[in-house]
């Protein structure tokens, strides 16, 4: 009886097996890059067209050969291409690179030579970027092939297998309920994995994107903060330079306005220290200064001015 079962299983495993390898379109989508040239060449053989394919740091190399050059028209090859490509969506395969050149014999390095000198190997190159399935269709997808698989027959009809399912007939009368628990529990799991990413997928974003703009706000007063006592050093700086003209001609100003109305002795040796004391100011402008020209006449004048009201106090005092 072990021996019936070991050789039912061995028969099991083998029609599976047989049944999964000549499934081409299925290798395909698992990424086989064998599976995906055979698919490619049997929809581009009207055209004229065959292909070589080698996967190459993260990229599909795909080199397109053809007798005639008009069989090589970029737009609609490219076209037809991604499309064939998109409907099989092979598994980690999401950029291709399409290479087209005439027909030549086989080389088993092609890409290395196309690499070496791409102006006069190839007719044209153009990179794709193939469109990502959507994950719910694609769960579903899977889901839809996992139940054909369950619903396909797993004993081939051989006289081995026959004595084992009239041994196991009691076993496999609960297969059904199996099935159907199984696909149940599956349907349940991607309706939660769904609501979940429904519900928390937005608060999830605001919640990054408030603490991000958070974490910006603090930079940015931050900032602020500290080029507020940066800015007095530069005031400190560039004030001399405008200060001793600003002052000056501010007092020369106020001398001028009082020696309108000034009359003692007095009034007149305090103008007349005032317009000393902006001389004096001004003489210390800069040569640098954009107004030194004009600081050294205001300082010769004001001295003048200063020299006039101390011979105004003079006459006062007699």
């Amino acid at each position: 009886m072990s021996t019936l079962i070991s050789q039912g299983g061995r028969a099991i495993t083998k029609f599976q097996m047989i049944d999964r390898i000549n499934d081409i379109a299925w290798q395909a989508h698992q990424g086989s890059v064998a599976a995906i040239i055979q698919l490619l060449n049997e929809k581009l053989a009207k055209f004229g067209v065959r292909t070589r394919a080698i996967f190459s740091d993260g990229v599909l190399q795909l080199l397109c050969e053809a007798a005639r050059v008009e069989q090589l028209e970029q737009s609609p090859l490219v076209e037809q291409i991604q499309q064939i490509l998109e409907s099989i969506a092979p598994r980690y395969i999401r950029r291709v690179n399409i290479n087209s050149r005439i027909v030549r014999e086989q080389q088993l390095l092609w890409l290395k030579e196309i690499d070496c000198d791409r102006e006069n190997q190839l007719l044209w190159s153009q990179e794709i970027t193939l469109i990502q399935p959507n994950i719910v269709k694609q769960l579903i997808k899977d889901f839809t092939e996992a139940q054909a698989e369950l619903g396909k027959p797993n004993f081939p009809r051989t006289q081995v297998s026959r004595p084992l399912v009239l041994i196991n007939k009691e076993k496999y009368k609960n297969k059904p309920q199996t099935k159907i628990l199984a696909a149940a529990g599956f349907c349940s799991l991607l309706l939660l994995s769904w609501l979940v990413y429904a519900q928390l997928g937005n608060k999830l974003k605001n919640l990054m994107q408030l603490e991000t703009s958070k974490s910006l706000t603090t930079e940015n007063t931050n900032g602020k903060k500290a080029q507020i006592p940066s800015r007095a050093p530069k005031n400190s700086l560039s004030e001399p330079s405008d200060e001793p003209f600003a002052i000056s001609v501010r007092i020369a100003n106020q001398a001028s306005a009082s020696g309108k109305t000034a009359i003692t002795s007095t009034q007149w040796l305090e103008i007349a220290a005032k317009w000393q004391r902006a001389s004096d100011l001004m003489s210390t402008v800069p040569q640098k200064h954009s107004r030194y020209q004009e600081a050294k006449i205001r300082t010769q004048l004001y001295k003048k001015y200063s020299e006039a009201a101390q011979k105004e106090a003079d006459k006062n005092k007699s």
